[in-house]
């Protein structure tokens, strides 16, 4: 018998004592999240040196008009100094001596910037110009704990820009801060761009391929949306009617409606969302959740139109459009070489060494 085993036979002949597993699992709790402070705190730190560092750079780069081959000398020195330590690269060091000329304030660096990893401020740095916009991608990395490679994603597809931007009816249906907080949530345009699909597609073939990627649609949607299913059957008045796709939002704490559209928005698709809500709100709504909140998607929409038809009614509803990849027409794509073809091709190729 192995020792771990001889542990284990142990443990099961201890006799039970009360309060003892309660006890346990909140001090393996505290540990836990001791662990994730002890990270935070060596995470901030490092940020902190690297802005120091970047100051110090600067400072001497404009009082003794040093030029910038002192970054790679410095940076010799430091990588001799500490063997052991990453982050010295002469790269490295034009990156903090920026860090710290975008953000002179070291108070705003030790409150905000300071929280999240360096990676991301990097790439915050490199692919975010506007002030304004690099302190939104802070705080809703911090908010929503975004990996490096999500927060990238956000800033490519142009999340700033998008958040809150759809046309609704929130704040005259909704009480605050809900209506604040679901105006939020919304986007215009979607970004959709891993879907490809035909130009002749219809609404089933664009739901179902949203289904089939349901993890990226899910991240397009942002966090709390949790998926409860497509063409969710309700029955009313002995008809059957089926919902596109039906979420429940964690954060708002309500059942959230989408009904997909290939073309452009029609009066007609609000007054359906809104019988739609009605008939959620009387059959799926616990009496703890708040109203319900519906989503057209359409491919486009005309403003003035989307206005009017929302004026009046009494559902939380909102109007956004998506964008797909464009797809290369049939034609063209017939004329497009094969990938065993391109490889024949380059194979083809003599090599010249020079």
């Amino acid at each position: 018998m192995t020792k771990v085993r001889r542990n284990e036979a142990m443990q099961n002949k201890l006799s039970p004592i009360e309060g003892y597993e309660d006890f346990l699992q909140d001090l393996k709790q505290r540990i836990r999240h001791a662990q994730v402070r002890a990270a935070l705190s060596v995470n901030r730190e490092l940020v902190l040196l690297y802005w120091q560092i970047g100051r110090e750079i600067l400072n001497r780069q404009q009082q003794h008009g040093w030029g910038t081959k002192v970054i790679e000398r410095l940076s010799a020195d430091l990588r001799r100094a500490f063997p052991d330590m990453k982050g010295f690269s002469p790269r490295n060091l034009k990156y903090m001596r920026a860090f710290a000329e975008t953000y002179p304030d070291e108070q705003f660096v030790q409150q905000l910037v300071a929280q999240i990893p360096w990676g991301h401020n990097v790439r915050i740095l490199d692919a975010v110009k506007d002030s304004t916009e690099r302190e939104w991608y802070i705080r809703q990395t911090i908010q929503h704990g975004w990996s490096r490679t999500i927060l990238v994603h956000q800033i490519e597809s142009g999340l700033f820009h998008r958040q809150g931007k759809a046309i609704t009816n929130f704040e005259r249906t909704l009480p605050k801060p809900q209506s604040e907080l679901a105006q939020q949530l919304l986007k215009d345009p979607y970004s959709f761009d891993f879907l490809s699909l035909a130009e002749k597609a219809k609404e089933r073939d664009l739901e179902k391929a949203l289904i089939n990627h349901i993890r990226d649609f899910l991240l397009e949607l942002g966090v709390g949306f949790a998926f409860v299913g497509n063409q969710y059957h309700l029955e009313i008045g002995d008809q059957d009617f089926y919902l596109d796709l039906l979420f429940y939002h964690l954060r708002l704490r309500c059942f959230i409606v989408i009904d997909l559209k290939m073309g452009d928005f029609k009066p007609e698709d609000s007054g359906k969302m809104n019988f739609y809500l009605s008939a959620v709100d009387d059959l799926l709504k616990h009496p703890d959740d708040q109203p319900s909140v519906g989503m057209v998607l359409c491919k486009s929409k005309n403003k003035t139109l989307v206005e009017y038809a929302l004026r009046d009614l009494n559902k939380p509803i909102g109007v956004s459009t998506y964008q797909l990849t464009q797809v290369l027409p049939e034609q063209l794509q017939a004329s497009l070489p094969t990938i065993e073809q391109l490889e024949a091709e380059l194979k083809a190729i003599p090599l010249e060494i020079k």
